[in-house]
Parts: structure tokens; C-alpha cells; sequence
């Protein structure tokens, strides 16, 4: 196996952005996107086996805005996918990538997938999981989305967050959330998502994360986006991930020749649990190739 990652630092503009560096510095570079309320600890199981043949990858897992232990975004400022894709180059540029790959799960698939069509001269490849295009809403939900975003912003914004006691109480509340994970997920995700308060711990991730987008894509433009990005996709889906994933997303996949998928054991967090070394196989031949 590889030996364990670097914690590196990104400046973005003034802004930090908190990572783990696994590989060859000087291998393929790839960068690693987390699903929302996650952090760069998201990767620690599937990374070992992307790098345990060769060290051919450049693997760096961010902590992206308001996750882990990177930055929070101003009061007055959003968590939207076209923020993230500002930020998602910021980071290239501070590594000094001119081309790169991106290797992505769920909200995280989302922004890789819309970066990729943005900017398709600096994305060569796209390796997914779980997530590939944000759900499409019509025109006529327009005025409630944008309703309910301010008022979700105005609700998180001061919301304090819960204290646990321990890391072991933290960890049970995370393994039973919204989306179910073994211990040893779970565990992972909360030590790099916790920090220390006054009566133990609480959450690093910032409270505005909660609330939903102003504005979000019709169908129509979900597709626009999705048939720019030309470049080779792989996408694993977990077969006991979201309810009705695979129903959404394999007919809009299906629609655009470049894009391969598979189905894998394992629910939503599938690359964190018994897959992990199975999709990494699947995607490690893929994100070493050449252009």
C-alpha cells in the first residue's frame, strides 16, 4: 500500500483551502471532490488501492468551502455549483495544473460534471460516483426555489450546531444520518469534520451548507451542460445508493455516447465501504490514460 497522504494547504484568493496530497507529485494529476456535508476524508479508503500498484497518480482530496477544515464562505455569499467550479479551478491553478482529471462523488460528481462542460480545455477526464448532473426542475418551480432558498438562508445563517460529547457519540450520529455508513466511514468522515468546543466536539462544516439553491437548472439546460462534456466519463453507481438514482440518472447517461457506467454493491457512500478497492480498479487504468 501507499504510504499515508501529505496535508497540504491551496490559497484561493485568500482563502484556504485544506487537502490531502496522495502519490507522485509529479504523476497524472487528479483532483478529488467530496459529496456535500463530506470532507477530503471521503477518499482515505479508495486512494490506497488507486496508488498501490504503481505511483503513477497525483491524487490531491480537497476539504472543499464550508466542509472540513477548509474555509467558510462570508455571511452574504452562496454554496452554488457555479461558486464550487470558481473554486475547483482556483485549486488547479494553485497546483499548478493546467490540464487535470477529476475524481468525484455525489454534489461533488455534480460540480465535476458542470466544471467539465464549462471548461473543457482543462478537464481531460471525469471518474464519478454516485452523482453526474444536478436533478432537473421546470420553469413553473422557478419562484418557490427561489423562496425557499432565502428562507433557508436566513434560518442557517446563526444556527448553532449540535455539540457531542465524544467522537464516539459524534460517529454514531454520523454513521445514523441521512445516508447510512459502517463505523470505520463514519469514523473517518467525523475526524476530519469535527472541531473542538466547549463540551466536546461539533461540526467544522459551515450551517449555510443546509440551505437549498436560489435558482436550479431545467432539463433542458442540465442537458446543454451535460452534452459539452465531451470528454471520456466513467460512472460507478451503487446499487443500493439514492432511492431512484439509477431510474434518474441512467436514461439522461445513456443520451451521451462518451459516458461509461457500472453498477457496484454498496450504497450511496459505496467507494467508503467494501467497493472501494473494486472501483478503483475500474477507474485506475481509466484516470492514467492518455488524453
Amino acid at each position: 500500500m501507499s504510504p499515508s497522504p501529505r496535508e497540504i494547504i491551496l490559497d484561493i484568493q485568500g482563502n484556504t483551502i485544506a487537502a490531502r496530497q496522495w502519490g507522485n507529485p509529479g504523476g497524472v494529476p487528479v483532483l478529488a471532490l467530496h459529496g456535500w456535508l463530506d470532507n477530503c476524508a471521503s477518499f482515505d479508503a479508495m486512494a490506497p488501492h488507486l496508488l498501490s500498484q504503481n505511483q503513477s497518480l497525483n491524487l490531491v482530496a480537497v476539504d472543499m468551502a464550508g466542509h472540513g477544515q477548509s474555509y467558510h464562505r462570508h455571511r452574504d455569499a452562496n454554496y452554488t455549483v457555479w461558486t464550487e467550479i470558481e473554486d475547483v479551478l482556483g485549486m488547479a491553478d494553485a497546483l499548478g495544473w493546467q490540464r487535470f482529471s477529476v475524481l468525484a462523488h455525489s454534489r461533488g460528481a455534480v460540480i465535476g460534471t458542470i466544471a467539465a462542460a464549462t471548461f473543457p480545455e482543462r478537464i481531460n477526464r471525469l471518474a464519478l460516483i454516485d452523482g453526474l448532473v444536478p436533478p432537473p426542475t421546470t420553469d413553473s418551480e422557478a419562484p418557490e426555489t427561489l423562496r425557499k432558498g432565502i428562507e433557508q438562508r436566513a434560518r442557517y445563517r446563526d444556527r448553532r450546531t449540535k455539540v457531542f460529547a465524544s467522537l464516539d457519540v459524534a460517529t454514531a450520529a454520523r454513521k445514523n444520518g441521512l445516508f447510512k455508513l459502517s463505523d470505520s466511514a463514519a469514523r473517518a468522515l467525523v475526524e476530519r469534520g469535527v472541531r473542538p468546543c466547549e463540551g466536546g466536539y461539533t461540526w467544522s462544516n459551515d450551517p449555510q451548507l443546509l440551505a437549498s439553491s436560489l435558482a436550479k437548472l431545467n432539463e433542458a439546460q442540465v442537458m446543454a451542460f451535460l452534452s459539452r462534456a465531451t470528454m471520456p466519463i466513467r460512472l460507478a453507481l451503487g446499487k443500493e445508493g439514492i432511492q431512484g438514482m439509477i431510474e434518474r440518472i441512467r436514461p439522461i447517461a445513456e443520451r451521451i455516447p462518451n459516458i461509461e457506467i457500472h453498477e457496484f454493491p454498496g450504497g450511496h457512500h459505496l467507494h467508503m465501504e467494501e467497493s472501494a478497492e473494486t472501483i478503483a480498479r475500474w477507474f485506475l487504468p481509466f484516470l492514467e490514460a492518455k488524453i
